[in-house]
């Protein structure tokens, strides 16, 4: 019997056949096969222009360049990084000589203050220096817990959570709770944290004009049928012009739409209110008015961080699921400790608050007869100088920084050109003598230049 398909060969040399090759691929498998592989098609050679893989050229680090650069053919030295030798507070020590300063958000003269200062260094000898850990995984400690009660109870609401950065706490907190089907009105001068976090949810953003609950009212009548939540964002002082929102009017307006509420009251807390519970107390509003009430812990508070406070719901789900929070390690314990401190001094020492607002309104009133454009500032702790010009704002300051006296100036595109100042950040530490050379010299200085 002859195989089919070999014609010519008999079948036992067909076998033979059949074997050798079989076992020829088998040694080609074990040896990992000596056959060469195919040669690779060559890559074909791609531009890329050099502000796609060089820091040196992106279009950011440029526009610091052309900034600095023309700074520096006009003679305007740098305003930044001045590095403070000590604490500062009304005075500041800068390179061995002292200055009197409106440059720090000490406000309550709290940075410093032997007892806090005390609390933090007890905190560290109790904590150590780090927690080293997440809270939700073994970074919980007892001054956590003290400080974020604390602050709930300030705010009259069920409970508070503490976040490592203020800036964080706004980014993580919007853009956990919000999302693409979501709606984020805010006014136009809100801080970048808020808008930070908006575009983290991917929600949609609406802006409306500086202050103008009607504005919003209107943007809403429009709008809120077409989203499922939408959330008003405002701030307590607005830190670039000094004034606050109508609080109740804007508390109407999210009762009657049925959205959330949110202020900001990184510069409020400790500045508002008879007692300087912020601008809750400065209006008579209770807690439960607004749903998400922020801060930071950086300012009146003498310390690091942020903070959100609230109804339990709020405050459990950030601790359980805000990225934040959950995937961050807690709070320094000396920071914590710093803080809760400062707010029991600020609770048992209100004269502190009332002396920063009476120095605020004299700092308003010297400033506006000395013809100085204080834009809407309400002399809250934050008082602008306009002056219109970032190179004469600059020049300005610079001036100023040689007569003694530290403010910064903000120039484009912090904000627009023609709303270049200076930022005056007043303390319940300084002088009425102090703020009345200063205002004569800011004049004196603007007419020169």
């Amino acid at each position: 019997m002859t195989r089919k398909g070999l014609p010519g060969l008999t079948a036992q040399i067909k076998d033979k056949l059949i074997q050798q090759a079989l076992e020829r691929r088998l040694r080609q498998a074990e040896q990992g096969s000596n056959i060469a592989a195919p040669a690779r098609p060559s890559v074909r050679e791609v531009h890329v222009p050099e502000q796609h893989h060089s820091f040196r050229h992106h279009p950011g680090y440029q526009q610091i360049r052309i900034i600095n650069d023309g700074a520096a053919r006009l003679g305007i030295g740098s305003p930044f990084f001045k590095q403070h030798d000590g604490i500062a507070g009304a005075v500041t020590d800068i390179a061995g000589r002292e200055y009197v300063n409106y440059s720090s958000y000490n406000y309550l003269g709290l940075s410093g203050h032997e007892r806090v200062a005390g609390a933090a260094k007890i905190a560290i000898d109790q904590y150590g220096t780090s927690v080293s850990a997440s809270r939700l995984v073994s970074g919980e400690r007892p001054i956590h817990r003290e400080l974020e009660q604390e602050i709930a109870k300030a705010y009259g609401v069920d409970d508070a959570i503490a976040f490592v950065s203020g800036h964080a706490a706004n980014v993580t907190t919007i853009g956990h709770l919000f999302g693409p089907k979501d709606l984020v009105l805010h006014d136009e001068l809100i801080h970048n944290s808020v808008v930070q976090g908006i575009m983290l949810s991917g929600a949609r953003r609406l802006p409306f004009a500086h202050n103008d609950w009607a504005a919003l009212d209107a943007i809403l009548v429009e709008q809120r049928h077409q989203f499922e939540r939408v959330l008003i964002v405002l701030e307590g002082i607005y830190s670039m012009d000094g004034d606050y929102p109508d609080l109740p009017r804007f508390v109407e307006i999210k009762r009657r739409h049925k959205v959330f509420l949110m202020v900001d009251e990184a510069h409020s807390f400790g500045v508002m209110g008879k007692t300087g519970m912020g601008i809750r107390e400065h209006f008579g509003l209770d807690g439960s008015d607004v749903d998400i009430w922020m801060g930071t812990l950086s300012k009146s508070l003498a310390g690091c961080g942020g903070y959100i406070a609230g109804e339990t719901a709020l405050v459990e789900h950030l601790k359980f699921m805000a990225p934040g929070f959950l995937y961050s390690v807690g709070m320094a314990p000396a920071l914590a400790a710093a803080s809760l401190q400062a707010l029991r001094v600020m609770q048992e020492e209100p004269g502190r608050v009332t002396l920063l607002q009476e120095r605020g309104q004299y700092f308003l009133k010297q400033a506006r007869e000395g013809g100085i454009d204080t834009g809407t500032s309400t002399g809250l702790a934050v008082i602008p100088a306009i002056i219109g010009s970032s190179i004469k704002t600059a020049r300005l300051s610079a001036a100023l920084f040689g007569r003694g006296i530290n403010v910064q100036p903000i120039l484009y595109p912090a904000v627009p050109e023609k709303s270049a100042r200076l930022r005056f950040f007043i303390s319940c530490e300084h002088t009425q003598e102090q703020i009345r050379q200063t205002v004569q010299a800011v004049v004196e200085e603007s007419r020169r230049l």
